[in-house]
């Protein structure tokens, strides 16, 4: 268990939503923008802006590919991104075992 405080970062729930979904993936896999989208149910603006948040804070990672109408991102859980979603999870057990 982890004795700090849940990452206000990933507690908001579309951000938890976005790693929990990109950490069901295999390490280094990833999904295109337009997918995790559509999986999440999110407004483009929606999604941006929380992973703006996520890539600020190196738990996720984008790659633009391609230019003009062809063009596409994916996203990637990162290994920081990961560690901090494991100890998230921990911290979350040992409160939940706690009650």
């Amino acid at each position: 268990m982890s004795d700090g405080p849940l990452d206000p970062l990933i507690h908001a729930p579309v951000r938890l939503r976005i790693l929990v979904t990109l950490a069901a993936l295999r390490d280094g896999d990833d999904l295109s923008f337009p997918r995790l989208q559509r999986m999440l149910e999110l407004t483009s603006g929606n999604l941006i802006t929380h992973l703006r948040k996520l890539e600020d804070a190196g738990y996720v990672s984008s790659e633009k590919e391609g230019a003009g109408p062809s063009s596409g991102t994916s996203v990637t859980l990162t290994p920081v991104g990961r560690k901090a979603l494991d100890d998230y999870t921990l911290t979350l057990r040992g409160i939940l075992d706690g009650i």
